[in-house]
């Protein structure tokens, strides 16, 4: 018996060592693991225990007044993860932001760790970008999380999605409640035949045909603000294919496109013309009472409100080809993206996160709210109803779900381009073909360098 218990005792003995070995390696592959994510014991996985880090994030319209309490919310939950935020003039915004990540690459000069960017930006800032892991959000959580167009219009050449979306936006219809009244009409019509039809009884002309009042700002450029999205949204719905693959080559020289700008350029020419580029921009006409009807995204609002405060208006969404099976709509909006360079990428793209999850996107809204005549429109799709029935932002929640772009690149370039062709075929009596051969040429000289 005393054989057996001492064999007994040392088979328990080499067990109990075995586990005791076996529970210190675990314990040290633990510790491990979250002294490598950072883990502090208060829930931050992100940085290593007992540093901090501290992230430069540059925003463009919220100030501090509304960013500051979603930060500070940020910064409890992750307390050795400090943001800097810091709001951004509009004023060369696109041209400080690039010089400054370029510089980034090749220099410890210094550049934001998050930035805002433009949906159609990608193509030329993707290389200076620090791509999303997947440990923060997957490509499947994405596009579940988001609209169609934000996984395609974030998504790089390379596969790689490298912003998430601050909101989402738009072209809409604003129109003048009061004018439309008068021929009664309550809102614009959902189709572009019957749209153009009350653009045309909204329009009046003097005794030599010079318009007084015009039904809709469309059909030029240099006094519309929004042209080369508008004449771009166009091309969308008639099934243009802009940009290759590559995204450094597009084709506007096509009998497809030519009957695009035909078609825009038509809308301010002839008898049947609702607009001319002898008229003051949409945006001063609108304000004067003298436009019913104009195309812009929803923070014009704004600008109607403050300039033009006695003026009833509402927006709608954009008129539809009877003839498309779907309905297309225009995305421009904005996204958070990481520098490739920045302090710390994880770290960074949580705060990201943080601010695009569902009682963020809230809060903010709700802060902006206090400044002015409503926030960003929530990015989740999530929260789409919420902002149905909204004056002023339900146009844009029954737009998004069916809203395109394409990626551009170098936007301001290729704006310029196509608003410099509309202006050679309205103005200049430039022939459609000619004007978009010399646009083309441009743009793709520009885009063949800053989108590789």
């Amino acid at each position: 018996m005393e054989e057996k218990q001492k064999k007994t005792l040392i088979i328990i003995g080499i067990v109990l060592f075995v586990l005791m070995i076996i529970t210190a390696v675990l314990l040290i592959i633990n510790k491990n693991r979250n002294s490598s994510n950072g883990d502090n014991g208060s829930g931050n996985s992100i940085i290593p225990s007992g540093t901090t880090v501290e992230l430069a994030y540059w925003g463009l319209w919220e100030p501090t007044s509304v960013m500051q309490p979603i930060i500070d919310e940020f910064e409890d939950k992750y307390p050795n993860i400090k943001i800097q935020y810091s709001q951004s003039t509009f004023t060369n915004y696109e041209s400080r932001l690039y010089t400054r990540l370029q510089q980034a690459s090749s220099s410890n000069d210094p550049a934001p760790d998050i930035f805002r960017i433009h949906n159609s930006w990608v193509p030329k800032y993707y290389s200076y970008l620090s791509p999303l892991p997947a440990s923060i959000m997957t490509t499947a959580e994405y596009a579940e999380n988001f609209y169609n167009t934000v996984v395609d219009d974030f998504t790089a050449k390379d596969g790689n999605i490298y912003a998430i979306p601050w909101e989402i936006d738009g072209l809409m219809v604003y129109y003048n409640k009061a004018l439309l009244a008068e021929v009664g009409a309550q809102k614009p019509p959902e189709d572009w035949d019957s749209f153009f039809e009350l653009a045309q009884k909204l329009t009046k002309k003097d005794a030599s045909g010079r318009i007084t009042q015009s039904g809709l700002a469309i059909g030029t450029s240099r006094n519309i603000r929004h042209s080369a999205e508008i004449l771009s949204f166009f091309l969308l719905q008639e099934g243009v294919n802009v940009i290759d693959e590559t995204r450094t080559k597009v084709s506007l020289n096509t009998p497809k496109a030519q009957a695009v700008f035909n078609t825009y350029t038509n809308f301010a020419r002839g008898d049947t013309a609702v607009w001319s580029p002898t008229l003051k921009t949409d945006l001063e006409m609108f304000f004067s009472g003298k436009l019913a009807m104009m195309i812009g995204p929803s923070w014009r609002t704004f600008d109607i409100i403050e300039a033009a405060p006695t003026i009833e208006f509402d927006t709608s969404p954009l008129p539809q080809l009877k003839a498309n099976e779907e309905k297309i709509y225009y995305a421009t909006y904005w996204g958070d993206a990481v520098s490739k360079n920045a302090v710390n990428t994880d770290a960074a793209w949580t705060f990201v996160k943080f601010l695009a999850e569902k009682e963020q996107q809230m809060s903010l809204y709700s802060n902006a709210s206090q400044i002015r005549a409503f926030g960003e429109p929530y990015s989740l799709v999530e929260l789409n109803g919420e902002l149905l029935g909204k004056t002023y932002v339900s146009a844009i929640a029954e737009m998004a779900p069916y809203m395109k772009s394409w990626q551009k690149g170098d936007e301001m370039s290729v704006n310029a381009a196509i608003d410099e062709a509309i202006t050679d075929i309205i103005e200049n009596d430039m022939d459609v073909s000619a004007a978009l051969k010399k646009a083309e040429e441009a743009i793709n000289a520009k885009i063949g360098v800053t989108n590789k």
